[in-house]
């Protein structure tokens, strides 16, 4: 039940959130995907499902590879906003935990950013690794742990001196589970992948200001959001407060660049 209730608390909130996250992370989490589409050997004539697509980013940057692709997503408003802006490319509506396509349909499988967001990654990776033929790759994004992907740091350091972290959300995965290398050596082979390696890729996020920050994370995320729109008003305030003083540390020449690095893992199917 737990599980079900992560799910459709994820769903939901793509459902509001589509448009502005593609308007807030699109620049930031479009830096991994070349490193992503490499490590998953997207090619011309390469058959590449791009799993939690979102606005289609991946998808386009595979389709101009020459990769054939298609875009799955389990928000409705998602597929549409990716079908809009890259209406020569395939995307439906689908659950990368219960993905509607026979066994060995596909050279690659990728996910940008999105088993983060998910109620049982486990599921996921087994249904990429059924999905795909042997030899096949797989290869998804994460963000690396707070202290390295600062943004996340500052936001949930200024939520723990100020407000509290104990709100009523549905329990899901740790969000940074596989920001440990160990951790997802350990699920990918127990899923039956083999050669599996990791990558820090380095980004960095521009941005205006801490109130630009904040207002990214209430309006751009799911779980994060939650969790800032449970705390009282007085504890926002001084949120905020902290927020912009710890973003003005990072301000150079008049912008402010954070980083926020990804980790970048990938496995083979065997043959």
């Amino acid at each position: 039940m737990g599980t079900d209730a992560f799910h459709d608390f994820e769903q939901a909130g793509w459902e509001t959130a589509a448009s502005a996250y593609d308007h807030r992370f699109g620049e930031l989490t479009s830096q991994s995907i070349g490193p992503l589409l490499d490590a998953a050997g997207a090619a011309p004539g390469t058959r590449l499902l791009d799993v939690a697509c979102g606005p289609g980013y991946v998808a386009a940057a595979a389709a101009r590879r020459g990769a054939s692709v298609i875009g799955v997503d389990f928000a409705s408003a998602m597929v549409d906003l990716a079908s809009r802006q890259h209406s020569e490319l395939e995307f439906q509506v689908g659950d990368a935990e219960k993905l509607d396509f026979v066994n060995d349909s596909f050279d690659a499988v990728v996910m940008n950013f999105g088993m983060l967001h998910l109620a049982n990654p486990e599921a996921a990776i087994a249904e990429a690794f059924r999905v795909l033929r042997p030899g096949g790759r797989y290869a998804f994004t994460v963000w690396d742990a707070p202290n390295r992907a600062v943004a996340f740091g500052i936001i949930l350091d200024s939520v723990q001196l100020h407000g509290t972290m104990d709100v009523p959300l549905p329990p899901g995965p740790p969000f940074f589970r596989f920001s440990d290398s160990e951790e997802s050596t350990r699920t990918l082979a127990g899923a039956g992948f083999m050669r599996p390696q990791r990558l820090q890729v380095p980004q960095v996020w521009k941005i205006e200001s801490g109130e630009e920050l904040l207002k990214t994370f209430q309006t751009a995320a799911v779980r994060t959001a939650a969790l800032l729109r449970a705390q009282t008003p007085a504890a926002l305030n001084k949120i905020r407060e902290e927020v912009t003083a710890r973003v003005e540390a990072f301000r150079r020449d008049g912008s402010v660049e954070l980083p926020m690095p990804s980790v970048l893992t990938s496995a083979v199917r065997p043959r």
